[in-house]
């Protein structure tokens, strides 16, 4: 029984509350059961993992990672109810190492009267360090049962220690079939239908998000939106409800997902895809520079020299940007991210960076070969410095053959360009120059 339900109705009539004020949809709709919980099948289905945990009657340490609105506080309340446990709830926002003591005391006591006690932790990816250790020894002694939510990754966010006591279970964002369920739940409370043509019905459920809570609260927004016999388009449902504030931290993982999905659509030449993934961190508020800067990476990393004008074009989407600023330099951004995505891929110039480093470092301070180095004093020449040397502007076809690797360090071939866009050129000179080189060893018999 919560609080305000123990209250007496004077009480309400001394403050002006209405006890039977209408509560929000989505409160309405709390499930009160696990299978009423939609979207969380590979949990709570037949085989999920937590059926399962069920199946025993006993629940280990748990972390519910997942986004907003999936329904991580609800199955935590539900589980304790399955499992007889006393729920108790905080939040690692508004809640410090006195407010542990006196939750673990409470429970040390619960158990003594052989009642366990199920510690829900809102947010626990807040808590430092030391709260997060403070965890450990009432795991270990089974004093409570933690169940921790957190919207970002677990790997980073929380300590080993705890992680080694506690399985992570990932809530997955709701999928269409999951809002769609939930939007006839609400139609059956409300007693009417959500007034959305088809198409409007489609752009609604993209424009959750995912997310349960906020799919309900959209939806008392429709309908306080319209009038009786109002039906609305796409359009106009843009218009009532305006635009949900995209799930984007730029700090944490929705950052870092669609950047990772915005450089792999491009290094899949799907400029599609990558316009999209664009339009997304744009729409979320990601600084256009940064996105610039990632463009420039992928023409170096990704093009490289199979077309040198991708990373030509990219620098000059950055100067746009800032010459125009938002929204105008954004087509600029657009426009390179779609050369960079249709440009003909090659990391050979990536890949030969890595091993010529490599290589740089195991070979430590070789000394290059003395016949390619400058000799501006009497003694260095004396010491053979710049002997030999072919200056190759001198040479048939520009070209000497030299060595210019170390005397210690036999000859290396870090760069294999692709018969890819311009590497392709790239590769006929660089046999060519291989011919030639052994032509101009035999030369010199053999050096």
């Amino acid at each position: 029984m919560t609080p305000r339900a123990q209250a007496g109705p004077n009480l309400f009539a001394a403050a002006g509350l209405d006890k039977d004020a209408p509560r929000p949809l989505a409160d309405r709709l709390r499930p009160t059961k696990l299978d009423e919980v939609v979207g969380q099948d590979h949990l709570l289905g037949p085989d999920g993992v937590l059926t399962r945990m069920l199946d025993t009657r006993s629940l280990g340490s748990l972390i519910f990672w997942g986004p907003p609105g999936t329904g991580k506080t609800t199955v935590a309340r539900l589980l304790a109810d399955a499992t007889e446990l006393h729920f108790e709830q905080i939040s690692a926002v508004f809640s410090g190492v006195a407010d542990l003591k006196k939750v673990f005391d409470a429970a040390r006591l619960r158990r003594e009267s052989g009642k366990g006690t199920l510690l829900f932790v809102d947010e626990v990816h807040r808590f430092n360090r030391a709260q997060q250790d403070s965890f450990l020894p009432v795991m270990e002694d089974g004093t409570i049962v933690l169940v921790g939510a957190t919207t970002e990754n677990p790997s980073f966010e929380l300590n080993a220690a705890l992680l080694s006591r506690a399985r992570v279970l990932v809530f997955k964002s709701l999928d269409a079939g999951a809002i769609e369920k939930l939007l006839k739940r609400a139609e059956q409370i409300e007693g009417k239908p959500l007034p959305l043509d088809e198409q409007a019905r489609v752009a609604f459920e993209r424009m959750a998000d995912g997310d349960g809570r906020a799919a309900l609260t959209l939806a008392e927004e429709v309908w306080r939106a319209a009038r009786k016999g109002e039906v609305f388009d796409s359009a106009k449902l843009q218009d009532i409800v305006q635009r949900r504030a995209p799930i984007y931290d730029k700090a944490q993982d929705g950052h870092y997902n669609l950047i990772s999905a915005l450089h792999k659509s491009v290094r899949g030449s799907d400029p599609d895809a990558a316009l999209y993934y664009l339009c997304r961190m744009l729409d979320a508020g990601e600084p256009p520079l940064y996105i610039c800067r990632r463009i420039v990476r992928m023409a170096i990393e990704d093009v490289g020299l199979a077309d040198p004008q991708a990373l030509v074009i990219a620098n000059a989407a950055k100067e746009t940007y800032d010459f125009l600023g938002s929204p105008e330099g954004e087509l600029a951004i657009a426009q390179a991210l779609i050369y960079v995505a249709t440009a003909p891929k090659s990391n050979a110039g990536y890949v030969a960076y890595g091993a010529a480093m490599q290589v740089a470092k195991q070979a430590g301070s070789l000394l290059p070969p003395k016949h390619i180095l400058n000799a501006p004093t009497a003694l260095m020449k004396s010491e053979g410095y710049g002997r030999g040397y072919a200056y190759d502007h001198d040479q048939d076809e520009a070209f000497s053959g030299q060595n210019y690797f170390p005397d210690a360090l036999p000859r290396q071939q870090f760069y294999d360009p692709p018969e890819r866009g311009f590497e392709r050129e790239i590769k006929k000179r660089l046999e060519y120059w291989a011919k030639l080189r052994k032509e101009r060893d035999k030369e010199r018999g053999g050096e």
